[in-house]
């Protein structure tokens, strides 16, 4: 059972990154445009990091490119920093006076939390982790293949 699932992430990396990207745009676009929640200025960066990668991994799957993961994971690396970044300033680990959230939406606001812990920006940090584990997934098939 655990080989089969460890193969089956394996072979199917990409699109496991594609449906993650999709369901963080869609969870990004129903909290901003059905629940009414504004974007901080942080959540945009993450925003613009996140929404290119759904359509870069459709393509490469759509192209059979080897080199999908590599275009995926340096968004999704700076997306995942800027990520790290919200969820220290959301938990109080780096004061508010490093906010860059000076005018509009505090970076800090606390819209919900699912189970105590689960967050806006946590859930920002989780989708960007899970694609770039899947990237560096995708990376090790196509180099054990070229071998």
């Amino acid at each position: 059972m655990l080989q089969t699932t460890k193969q089956f992430i394996i072979n199917n990396a990409l699109y496991l990154a594609l449906i993650q990207a999709i369901v963080a745009f869609l969870g990004s676009m129903y909290i901003s445009q059905i629940m009414g929640l504004k974007p901080c200025d942080l959540c945009w960066y993450q925003r613009i990091a996140m929404f290119p990668l759904f359509i870069t991994l459709a393509i490469g799957i759509l192209r059979k490119n080897k080199d999908t993961w590599l275009f995926v994971i340096t968004p999704a690396i700076i997306g995942w920093m800027v990520s790290i970044y919200h969820v220290l300033l959301y938990y109080k680990i780096i004061p508010d006076d490093l906010a860059p959230c000076s005018t509009g939406v505090s970076c800090t606001t606390r819209y919900f939390e699912l189970l105590g812990f689960i967050t806006i920006p946590f859930m920002a940090f989780t989708a960007f982790s899970v694609i770039i584990a899947l990237m560096l997934v995708e990376r090790r098939r196509v180099l054990a293949q070229s071998v």
